[in-house]
């Protein structure tokens, strides 16, 4: 079970999150829709200490903490429980797509490098890109890049993913590649939380949609109810605005 407990984040004088409660059971998955600059990253940051939060408590499976008191060990647990797919990919220019898959388990988990390499040439067989094994980010598509993202998330095993806007840098024809490889893992009930603009691919991926507005979790539902039947009125008028800006389908 992932649970956060009164997680607050300021910057300065501004309280970017204010004091969210949030919980997921093991295989579920969460998409975070809202307003931008409401807090939706900050959140996914602050989950595996990419940001420090200054409250709260945060539990990842057996990890229970106190953000004010984690020390550097509990934070490398608390990191070796979750992964995070960013939206600009975060590749390592100077390495092949197989050692970027492995390095994670060669550093953190201290695996033999054959064993990662085998490991890697695994996942990329999973997200079909077998054949750019000992290719160099430069010269993937960025839908090739992200696939690697999450790909090298994959490797670690976490209990939880964490997908910060993973289509947002990307070319409209690459998204739905990524999107797919996400289908994938949702369908292998792989534990998400997944910050997006997607709304159909919320529609049709989450158990259930956490809509955020100022730094605060407004309301949260599966989707078939929070997008046609949202209880508050900044839900409904984010949605309107949302839907009616979404490219309509050839007829």
């Amino acid at each position: 079970m992932i649970a956060l407990s009164g997680i607050t984040k300021r910057f300065g004088d501004h309280t970017v999150l204010d004091h969210i409660d949030l919980e997921l059971e093991r295989g579920e998955i969460i998409v975070v829709i809202g307003p931008s600059g409401t807090g939706k990253s900050t959140l996914l940051r602050c989950i595996n200490f990419l940001e420090t939060p200054d409250e709260g408590q945060l539990t990842v499976g057996d990890l229970n903490l106190d953000v004010t008191r984690a020390t550097k060990q509990d934070i490398l647990a608390l990191r070796r429980r979750t992964a995070f797919v960013f939206q600009n990919y975060a590749l390592f220019a100077n390495k092949t797509a197989l050692e970027n898959i492995a390095e994670s388990m060669i550093v953190v988990q201290g695996m033999a490098k054959a064993e990662a390499h085998h490991r890697a040439r695994e996942i990329l067989e999973r997200i079909g890109l077998a054949d750019r094994a000992d290719a160099y980010p430069a010269a993937l598509s960025g839908g090739q890049q992200q696939r690697i993202g999450i790909g090298r998330a994959m490797a670690t095993g976490a209990e939880v993913i964490l997908f910060d806007e993973p289509t947002s840098a990307l070319d409209p024809e690459w998204v739905e590649e990524v999107l797919g490889l996400m289908k994938q893992l949702a369908t292998e009930r792989q534990t998400m939380i997944v910050v997006s603009h997607e709304m159909q691919f919320a529609r049709e991926v989450a158990d259930r949609v956490v809509f955020m507005d100022g730094g605060r979790i407004v309301e949260q539902a599966p989707p078939d109810r929070l997008f046609t039947q949202p209880d508050d009125e900044r839900t409904r008028a984010f949605l309107r605005k949302i839907l009616a800006s979404a490219p309509q389908p050839d007829v």
